[in-house]
């Protein structure tokens, strides 16, 4: 099947203006893709959804500050991207640990067309791929959300986290290299199913 690049059209410019239903159609594009990162990167449902928020305020405040509208995805990832450093660092002071509990957990409804086996044996793996994931530290985490799971691309994944392209890269070399050792040190035979 053939697939076109489409551009996504954004309300940036209304939203520039103060238009409310601009605002709710930003924070409804990128409100998911803004919590997953910062879920992974914190492993906090609770601080995740802080960190959307504090994004999303940001984003009001600064939103004239952006030069080209359509970085305005990038933009986005940087602010939060910052908030989640700062939190680490807040964290860091206070000693706090971050652990998952069962409430916080979001349950997922299987698919009607797999079958009850397929479906529990692939959330499984996922579950297992995150745990491994969340091994890794926050800096190989991070580059690999942006590129693999946001598909930014290394330039953009530089501006987001302030870091230059060639270090970008290194982290990316090494987190998925660490990612690889951590799968093959794993006790299960595959992801997929």
């Amino acid at each position: 099947m053939l697939t076109m690049d489409v551009r996504e059209e954004l309300p940036v410019q209304a939203a520039k203006n103060g238009d409310a239903e601009a605002w709710n159609v930003l924070f409804q594009r990128y409100r998911l893709p803004l919590y997953v990162y910062a879920f992974e990167l914190l492993r906090d449902r609770q601080d995740a959804l802080d960190i959307v928020q504090e994004t999303f305020l940001n984003a009001i405040r600064y939103l004239s500050t952006l030069r080209d509208e359509d970085k305005l995805g990038s933009w986005l990832f940087s602010i939060a991207h910052q908030k989640c450093a700062q939190h680490f660092r807040r964290s860091s002071r206070t000693n706090a640990v971050f652990v998952d509990s069962a409430e916080d957990q979001v349950a997922e409804v299987p698919d009607r067309a797999e079958q009850p086996q397929q479906w529990l044996i692939r959330k499984e793996h996922q579950e297992q791929f995150l745990a491994i994931m969340a091994r890794l530290a926050p800096s190989q985490r991070s580059v690999l959300l942006l590129h693999f799971i946001e598909d930014f691309s290394l330039e953009e994944i530089a501006g987001i986290t302030g870091i230059p392209v060639g270090t970008v890269k290194s982290r990316l070399f090494y987190a998925k290299q660490a990612l690889r050792k951590l799968i093959e040190d794993t006790d299960y035979e595959e992801f997929t199913a």
